[in-house]
């Protein structure tokens, strides 16, 4: 199967794969939801994670996903989802997220008061792969609708209208950092309601696999140099040199795509890195260390075959 390739590529157990093309064949994809079913940009690399993950979601159960940024927490949710070929539904927490903007509100439709159905409520109904995104940052009214919906009940109460019981494919993934502003611990009982995963920080291995994957035609030495500029940054932040700002693999990613409209690597690397941090001291050391694998004469034929 196409969509399962990259899985046999990275040596993911056989029994594994078939039990995921048995899921696939299962649980079809009401018309409705196939719209949300999304080819991720970026692929997950690391066997040991995804079988971590596929094990936990073949048997039903949700997962966390905790770790410092840039460690691929959302791009591992978002591969699940199309690697089990489920309609995904994103839930970005903050703290105004209350039980109504998961279940659904009423509105006033056709001269009658109707419920706009939620995500959670749609994930429930169709299938779906919940993606809780920072569910660290969630308010207690938000967080004890999740209550029932993780846990044996598989089900959620919608106040005023019926109970809905979850479609049998139906699975939540959430993610979490710590130290980001409003957020705070998790409480023992949601905790237990997920399997845990703690992501580790970003190899050269994992970074050649995304990079070769999304960036075939590029020049070798040009992408080491750019993995290298991401490896520096993750280092100096590890030991508290700078903050996580201009740790940001998404802005690496997109630099190296801009510079194929011509834009020279340097200032692409501005864009997608340095100017992340807004602390002149911090964009001081982030430039040199920019300047030490990107030079300001590359263009982009440096760059691109």
């Amino acid at each position: 199967m196409e969509e399962l390739k990259f899985l046999e590529e990275q040596e993911v157990s056989p029994a594994l794969i078939v039990k995921v093309e048995e899921f696939r064949k299962k649980y079809t994809v009401p018309e409705k939801a196939a719209h949300r079913i999304v080819r991720p940009s970026i692929p997950f690399f690391g066997r040991d994670i995804l079988e971590m993950a596929i094990a936990g979601i073949l048997q039903g159960e949700n997962l966390l996903l905790t770790g410092p940024k840039a460690t691929g927490k959302n791009i591992l949710a978002e591969n699940l989802a199309y690697i089990f070929n489920r309609p995904s539904y994103n839930v970005s927490f903050h703290v105004n997220t209350n039980s109504g903007d998961l279940i659904g509100t009423d509105t006033f439709e056709d001269n009658q008061v109707k419920l706009r159905k939620g995500s959670i409520y749609q994930c429930a109904e169709y299938g779906g792969f919940g993606i809780l995104d920072e569910i660290n940052m969630a308010k207690n009214d938000a967080v004890s609708v999740l209550h029932a919906t993780l846990d044996y009940r598989r089900s959620i109460d919608v106040p005023g209208y019926d109970k809905i019981d979850l479609h049998p494919a139906a699975r939540f993934i959430g993610t979490m950092n710590y130290g980001y502003a409003g957020t705070k611990e998790l409480n023992e009982a949601l905790v237990s309601r997920f399997l845990v995963i703690d992501m580790p920080a970003q190899t050269e291995e994992s970074l050649k696999f995304i990079f070769r994957q999304m960036f075939p035609d590029a020049r070798e030495k040009a992408a080491e140099q750019f993995i290298g500029v991401f490896l520096d940054l993750q280092l100096k932040a590890q030991n508290s040199e700078i903050s996580t700002k201009p740790l940001d693999l998404r802005g690496l990613l997109a630099a190296m795509k801009i510079v194929r409209t011509g834009l020279s690597p340097w200032k692409a690397v501005r864009m997608g890195v340095v100017n992340k941090t807004f602390d002149i001291f911090e964009k001081e050391i982030v430039e040199d260390v920019v300047r030490t694998r990107i030079p300001e004469e590359w263009t982009r034929e440096d760059v691109y075959e």
